[in-house]
């Protein structure tokens, strides 16, 4: 898998929240309607702070380089 950058899983991630979070609230309830509020504060946040969940627990794996790109699984030795 080639490696993406950090910028497009965060977008992935919470577009799948805001979606999930949607079919939830429609199909279950309307309280499921927080989840993507919560995706929607934490982006916006992010942009103020630089606080990104998702980025440190990538760079604690070793799987974020200092580009922003992520190598899934780790990236080689000697690489």
């Amino acid at each position: 898998m080639s490696p993406m950058k950090i910028d497009s899983l965060i977008r992935l991630l919470a577009g799948s929240v805001v979606l999930i979070g949607t079919a939830l609230a429609y199909f279950v309830s309307s309280w499921w309607l927080l989840l993507p509020a919560f995706a929607g504060v934490n982006l916006i946040q992010s942009v103020f702070t630089g606080f990104c969940p998702p980025s440190m627990l990538l760079g604690k794996l070793g799987w974020l380089d200092e580009a922003g790109m992520i190598h899934w699984g780790g990236r080689k030795r000697g690489v």
